[in-house]
C-alpha cells in the first residue's frame, strides 16, 4: 500500500500538470470570446473519460488484472504525447523561470493537512485528540508560512495579486463547490445504486451517465452562447442553482427511491455542473492580466481538487459515522460499505434492513451537505460583475510571433 501511495504521487504530479496547462493553453492562444467552446470540448473529454474510465478500467481488471489498469495508461500516454509534440504548434517564447520550491511545500503540507484532518476528524480519531488538534495547529502555521512565503518569493507559485480580484475569489469559491459536488457524486452515488437499488457493479461507469451527459450537453451549448453574446454571468448562476437543488433532491433518496427518480435528479446535477464548471474557469482567466493567465488556470485546478479531496473527505467521516450509528456495534467496525447488490440480498433480513438503512441515510447527509455548499456558490455567482471578455491573447496576437507560427494552433 505504501509502494501505491507513493507511486500515485509520482502519477498525480504529471496529471495536475496537464489537468492545468490543457486550460492555461486556452487561455493564451484562444480569445476570451470563443474560449467557452474549446473549453466545453474539454468538458466532453472530461465527461466521456469519467463514464468509459471505469467501465475499461472494470473490463481490463476482470480480464487481465489490476495492475493492466496501470499499465494501459503507457500506450495511451505515449500516444498523447507523440501527437502534442506533432500537431500542437505553440509561439516559442524562452525565459528562464524560478521554481518556488519552498511555495510548493508549504502548500502540499497545508492541503495534506486539512485533508487529513478532515478524513480522521470523529471517525478514526476523537476531534479533541492530539492527531487531530496537531493537524489543526500544522493546518494554520503551513497557511501561515505559505502566505509569508508568497510575499517574498520571486516567482511565486500562487501570487497574492491574483486574489485583489473580486472576481477571482468568486470563481474559486464556485469551483471549490463544483469539485466536492461532482467527487461526490461520483464516489456515492454508484455506492447508493449498488448497494441499496440493487445495481450491477461492472458497469458502474454507466450509472453516472444521467449526469455525465448532460455537463457534455450543457457545457458546449453555453460555451457557444457564451462566444456568440459575451455575456456568461448568467451561466453560474443557473450552474450553482441547479447544482444544489438536483443535490438537494438526492438528499432526499431513501430505501423505496427507484432509479428513474434517482437518474433525474442526477440529470440536474448535471445540468449544474455544465453549467458551472468551464465558466468558473472563464472568470477566472478574465480576471487577471495576461502574465497571470497559467496561474489563474493552475488556481481553479486547485481549487477544483482541494474541492474534491476535502469533499470526499468530509463525505467519507459523514458515511462511517451514519454506518456506525445504524448497525450493530460489534458489526459496524466489519461493515463493508461497498457490498454489491446480490451480497446484500443474502443477508439475513434484519441485517439487510439495517445496512440499506444505513447506506441511505449516509447518502442523504452526504448530499444535503453538499447542496448546502452549493448555496454558497450561488452567492457568489450572484456577487459576480461581467466584466467584458478581453480581445485577442498575448499569445494569438501576430506582433507577438513569427510569421510562420501565428496561423493556427493546429496544423
Amino acid at each position: 500500500m505504501t509502494q501505491l501511495i507513493s507511486f500515485r504521487v509520482v502519477q498525480g504530479l504529471g496529471a495536475g500538470g496537464l489537468a492545468a496547462l490543457a486550460f492555461a493553453l486556452i487561455g493564451s492562444l484562444v480569445s476570451p470570446r470563443e474560449r467557452g467552446r474549446y473549453q466545453g470540448m474539454t468538458a466532453t473529454v472530461m465527461a466521456i473519460g469519467t463514464v468509459g474510465g471505469p467501465l475499461l478500467g472494470g473490463l481490463i481488471t476482470g480480464h487481465l488484472g489490476w495492475r493492466w489498469s496501470f499499465y494501459i495508461n503507457l500506450p495511451l500516454g505515449l500516444v498523447t504525447l507523440v501527437w502534442c509534440q506533432v500537431m500542437l504548434r505553440l509561439p516559442v517564447q524562452r525565459t528562464k523561470a524560478r521554481i518556488d520550491w519552498l511555495g510548493i511545500l508549504l502548500m502540499t503540507v497545508t492541503i495534506s493537512a486539512v485533508v487529513l484532518a478532515a478524513t480522521w476528524a470523529g471517525t478514526t480519531y476523537a476531534w479533541g485528540s492530539w492527531q487531530i488538534v496537531s493537524l489543526a495547529v500544522v493546518t494554520v502555521l503551513g497557511l501561515t508560512a505559505f502566505i509569508a512565503s508568497q510575499k517574498r518569493a520571486v516567482e511565486p507559485v500562487l501570487p497574492l495579486r491574483v486574489f485583489d480580484t473580486g472576481n477571482f475569489r468568486l470563481a474559486g469559491v464556485m469551483v471549490f463547490a463544483a469539485g466536492a459536488a461532482m467527487f461526490g457524486a461520483t464516489l456515492y452515488l454508484p455506492l447508493f445504486q449498488q448497494s441499496v437499488q440493487g445495481a450491477d457493479a461492472t458497469s458502474s461507469g454507466l450509472l453516472l451517465l444521467p449526469m455525465v451527459v448532460p455537463i457534455a450537453l450543457v457545457s458546449n451549448i453555453a460555451g457557444k452562447v457564451m462566444s456568440r453574446t459575451g455575456k456568461y454571468k448568467i451561466f453560474p448562476i443557473l450552474g450553482a442553482g441547479f447544482l444544489a437543488v438536483g443535490l438537494f433532491l438526492l438528499s432526499t433518496m431513501d430505501t423505496g427511491t427507484s432509479r428513474t427518480v434517482t437518474s433525474f435528479y442526477m440529470v440536474l446535477v448535471g445540468v449544474g455542473l455544465g453549467f458551472l464548471m468551464q465558466m468558473t474557469t472563464t472568470i477566472a482567466q478574465n480576471s487577471v492580466e495576461m502574465r497571470d493567465m497559467g496561474v489563474a488556470s493552475a488556481g481553479v485546478t486547485l481549487f477544483r481538487t482541494i474541492g474534491g479531496s476535502l469533499g470526499v473527505a468530509v463525505f467519507g467521516s459523514l458515511f462511517t459515522r451514519a454506518t456506525e450509528h445504524h448497525l450493530p456495534s460489534a458489526a459496524s467496525g466489519n461493515a463493508d460499505a461497498s457490498l454489491s447488490g446480490s451480497a446484500v440480498d443474502r443477508l439475513p433480513q434484519g441485517a439487510k434492513d439495517a445496512y440499506l438503512t444505513a447506506v441511505a441515510d449516509g447518502t442523504q447527509q452526504i448530499f444535503l451537505v453538499a447542496a448546502a455548499v452549493c448555496l454558497a456558490a450561488l452567492l457568489a455567482a450572484l456577487a459576480v460583475k461581467e466584466v467584458p471578455l478581453r480581445g485577442k491573447p498575448v499569445a494569438a496576437e501576430p506582433a507577438e510571433q513569427p510569421s510562420a507560427e501565428k496561423a493556427r494552433i493546429w496544423r
